[in-house]
């Protein structure tokens, strides 16, 4: 859209200004010290005034310690010699105690935290730090290999603190990127400012715990931290479904920017917030969200959404149903929710009592909906009614002619002239319409956010953009050219001899491996596995024949594999027109095998073979503590044909009911299983087995002698598309839910059967049907 480009621009222009700002840093005069023992003395000898500047260099495994008693005019003061040339590394982090104690130029950076928190506004339970700022301080992906040991970039205590124009980029593994403490009186109604914050890109964690910003926890939710949170810019700020959480009371959310984040500003607990000004753009990027309303007395004014693609709980607009007398860690019922002068430009989904079941039963009440604006001239069912809206009072609000009015009055079909703004954002021609947002010029924007000397620009290196590299046949020729490589390389093989391997090859970063047109290259190996995909490696293969003709005579073969240890940085694996064959030298050969504490963003397979397999295709079911945890956000399965494989072609499991994740998502289209699935240490059953995954779109396959499809639904409201598929000779589909679901489209055998229709299927109902040719198509319960 245009108003990305404008965005973006403006970016590339501000980072060639702030290249020649950085030129221009000072040293700064104070105490320099060079050692920690250096520190420490000077720490200790502090008066009001004093300015203590570490040393140009790194700073390897430094526990900081800042504690002293400096004056509203005369702050003691941590800083560098230079910005951008300290580096704080390896096991290090901040704490801070006392008062009007002023923190500049951290950069923390390869390592991670020795205790829970990086930057720390307390020294212990009983000294923390009221009255002081954190300001031009940097966290680049500081994080504990162990994707789900929880740890906290910034944790604020106290009270009157402020945390501006600091860069955070790269949080990968569980724990809030910054969090406000309410753990006690001493910082409860604290007042703090977190404003202009560079909150840099955050991957999908896959699990609970990947907010970026909390104020408060469940436990001290219905007390009011007074917190506000100003001009900061979350961009592409992924790991769950709430960026923020808000779970406190009389918090201020105003003019920040949301760029392109899977997620909403969620006002999880607490009552009396207040959202103002502030902007989301989604691009048509999946699952990009706005506002979520929850509790009571809060206030929704002056947000503007564009080309957010989100549904359900991360919809552009949301307000939830609540539960009555609600335990304080679940859901207070909106009430008295004042919504008013937002703009909606081309999102797909306003969601309306969202959440509604047996538990959270109660609708919004006494609440009020007016002049807004919901225009999108491409959808026309924009709002979804989940439950009793008689509690909203919907006034002067516009909506595209196009679209489906949910109330017979409140609502006005209006066309309008768009046009941009000075921001690049597409609002109403017609200045004098009373209805919409009017955003201020105070918001953020990514080049008045942050540090003006630390790159913004991201390291991530995308498959196939590196250079190509011509690789000959050879013992372990492979091997070799990988050794060389560089991120994001091109590996091309030829198609006469094949390649052996004796080694497994290590991806440690992104690789293609292509064969080139015309006949498949092949690849012959005589370890237990292939390829490896390591922390921080992606893998694209193309064009080429797998034989595990030559592998070990051992069980739990595989072609493809993930570390055994812990990854906390998510990868891709895209294959495409590839020959899979010859993998039953024993029992239990995978074609793919992944291990626990690992995240695919895609697992893509498209258009390749796989014949005369003793294990699965891919079993994506490592996760089975079953609290929200899985092992692959999308997968994409076709037009492949799998035969001969004993075991099951997908095992998708995202066990728990926890809802604060996304995925999993499947595609599964044109498609031919034959004989697959009849091995007896085949525990699934199934050909295709899935558990607790959140969006099915299974279509156009065939299924011949084989096993079926297992379904068992769990979660909120999974969307289920079931659509002409044959099962020949073979199991039909099987789907079990604990509790409600819907499943859209479902056809099992032939057009025809449930043609557009939509079931709600609870407690013990039991659908039933028959094909067009009289055959069962099985039995459908919940």
């Amino acid at each position: 859209m245009k108003q990305l480009r404008i965005f973006l621009s403006l970016a590339i222009v501000t980072t060639f200004f702030t290249g020649l700002q950085s030129c221009k840093e000072q040293r700064v005069d104070g105490t320099l010290v060079n050692t920690m023992e250096d520190f420490d003395n000077a720490v200790a000898n502090a008066q009001p005034g004093d300015v203590i500047v570490l040393a140009n260099g790194v700073w390897e495994d430094a526990e900081l310690l800042f504690e002293g008693n400096g004056t509203k005019e005369k702050p003691i003061t941590l800083t560098v010699e230079e910005k951008g040339k300290v580096s704080l590394e390896g096991a290090s982090n901040l704490r801070m105690a006392g008062q009007y104690l002023h923190v500049e130029g951290l950069v923390f950076k390869n390592g991670f935290t020795p205790t829970t928190e990086v930057i720390s506004f307390k020294k212990d339970r009983n000294s923390f730090a009221i009255n002081s700022r954190v300001t031009e301080c940097v966290i680049d992906d500081y994080n504990n290999p162990e994707r789900h040991e929880p740890d906290t970039w910034v944790a604020i205590y106290g009270k009157n603190n402020r945390v501006d124009h600091n860069h955070l980029v790269g949080k990968r593994n569980r724990g809030v990127t910054m969090i406000v403490r309410l753990n006690g009186k001493e910082h409860q109604e604290n007042h703090h400012k977190i404003d202009h914050n560079y909150f840099g890109p955050r991957p999908n964690l896959g699990s609970n715990g990947g907010e970026t910003l909390r104020i408060g926890t469940s436990h001290f939710s219905r007390t009011n931290s007074n917190t506000l949170v100003e001009a900061n810019y979350f961009d592409q700020c992924d790991g769950e479904h709430e960026i923020i959480s808000n779970k406190s009371g009389q918090n201020t959310y105003k003019n920040n920017v949301f760029y392109e984040c899977i997620g909403t500003l969620t006002m999880r607990h607490g009552e009396g917030t207040l959202v103002d000004g502030n902007v989301f753009i989604g691009n048509g990027k999946p699952s990009t969200g706005g506002i979520r309303v929850i509790n009571g007395k809060q206030t929704v004014t002056n947000n503007y959404g564009i080309g957010l693609t989100g549904y359900r709980f991360r919809g552009a607009f949301v307000i939830m149903n609540g539960i009555y007398n609600s335990p304080i860690n679940r859901y207070d019922q909106a009430k008295d929710a004042v919504v008013k002068n937002n703009t909606f430009i081309n999102c797909d989904h306003v969601q309306l009592c969202a959440g509604a079941d047996a538990e959270r039963n109660a609708p919004p009440e006494n609440c009020v909906v007016a002049d807004n604006i919901f225009y999108n001239e491409k959808r026309d069912n924009l709002f979804t009614v989940y439950d009793d809206i008689s509690g909203i009072n919907f006034q002067n609000n516009i909506i595209s002619p196009n679209v489906n009015s949910i109330s017979e009055s409140g609502f006005t079909k209006l066309e309008l002239e768009l046009e941009e703004n000075e921001n690049g954002l597409l609002v109403p021609a017609d200045a004098t319409l009373k209805t919409g947002a009017k955003l201020s010029s105070e918001i953020a924007t990514k080049q008045n956010t942050g540090v003006s000397w630390y790159s913004k620009k991201t390291s991530d290196v995308l498959l196939s953009s590196g250079k190509t590299i011509q690789v000959a046949a050879g013992l372990n020729s492979l091997f070799e050219a990988v050794e060389s490589s560089e991120p994001g390389d091109i590996l091309e093989l030829d198609s006469g001899e094949p390649y052996t391997l004796t080694k497994s090859i290590a991806i440690k970063h992104p690789l293609t491996f292509r064969g080139t047109t015309g006949n498949k290259a092949k690849i012959l190996f005589e370890k237990k596995s292939l390829f490896e995909i390591q922390n921080g490696g992606s893998l694209s293969l193309e064009n080429i024949i797998f034989d595990g003709e030559a592998s070990p005579d051992r069980t739990g073969n595989s072609v493809i594999t993930t570390s055994k240890y812990s990854m906390n940085k998510n990868y891709k694996l895209f294959v495409d027109n590839c020959d899979f064959v010859n993998l039953d030298v024993n029992h239990s050969y995978d074609a793919i095998r992944v291990y626990k504490n690992t995240f695919a963003d895609t697992i893509s397979i498209k258009n390749s073979r796989f014949k005369t397999i003793s294990g699965n295709v891919i079993a994506l079911d490592k996760e089975t503590d079953d609290i929200g945890i899985y092992n692959a956000e999308y997968v994409i399965l076709k037009n492949n044909v799998f035969n001969g494989v004993g075991g099951a072609v997908l095992r998708l499991h995202r066990g728990g009911k926890d809802e604060s994740t996304f995925g999993p998502f499947l595609q599964m289209a044109h498609n031919v299983l034959d004989n697959v699935g009849h091995d007896k240490r085949n525990k699934y059953g199934a050909a295709v087995s899935l558990y607790g995954v959140q969006e099915i779109d299974i279509k156009n396959n065939i299924f011949d002698n084989s096993k079926g499809i297992n379904m068992h639904l769990v979660v909120g409201e999974p969307i289920v598309k079931v659509a002409n598929n044959n099962f020949y000779r073979s199991d039909k589909l099987e789907v079990t839910g604990d509790q409600k679901y819907t499943v859209e489209n479902l056809w099992s055998l032939s057009p025809g059967f449930m043609d557009d229709q939509s079931y709600n299927l609870s407690g013990d109902s039991v659908l039933k049907g028959k094909g067009t040719d009289g055959s069962d198509l099985g039995l459908i319960k919940s």
